[in-house]
């Protein structure tokens, strides 16, 4: 029985699948996208989130946090120089997975993951988006508001008319 159990074990002992995740974690590091299943995909999705989201408050604490996950001096020197400063606005989702379509021989499902930042075809379209924090009324209740106001105003110019 498997209850309770939140994460795919990959067919794997626990220190296969913890290198295993550790190596594509840096792989997808360094060359910033990685074709690979889409279970594994998944996974490496769980466990390179919480890194990236460690690397954006650069302290000794959090680089000896990220560094017992990855084991690689270069790939961790890496995340906390330049994949922390490309994210470090977003609130989440570091990664982004693409479904591929079947290997031809194993017809496993294949996924391509790759960290979104870095993405210059989604990215190219879009502007550049402003941070802004929403005061006070929506627009629509500010439109509501106006409109008993707009029919006050034109009423008054009505009886100005007529006065004169």
């Amino acid at each position: 029985m498997r209850h309770g159990k939140k994460f795919n074990h990959l067919g794997r002992k626990t220190a296969h699948r913890k290198a295993m995740l550790a190596n594509m974690a840096c792989s997808l590091i360094e060359h910033k996208r990685i074709n690979t299943t889409l279970a594994k995909a998944k996974a490496l999705k769980q466990f390179v989130e919480p890194l990236v989201t460690k690397s954006k408050e650069d302290t000794t604490h959090n680089r000896r946090i990220v560094f017992s996950r990855l084991r690689d001096k270069e790939a961790v020197t890496e995340l906390f120089r330049e994949v922390a400063v490309k994210v470090g606005d977003r609130p989440g989702g570091y990664t982004r997975i693409i479904k591929l379509g079947n290997r031809l021989g194993d017809n496993a499902d294949m996924a391509m993951i790759e960290l979104v930042d870095y993405n210059e075809l989604y990215n190219a379209g879009k502007p550049a988006k402003k941070k802004s924090t929403r005061r006070g009324r929506s627009k629509k209740a500010a439109a509501t508001a106006d409109a008993p106001a707009a029919a006050e105003a034109s009423t008054n110019e009505k009886t100005e008319d007529t006065q004169e």
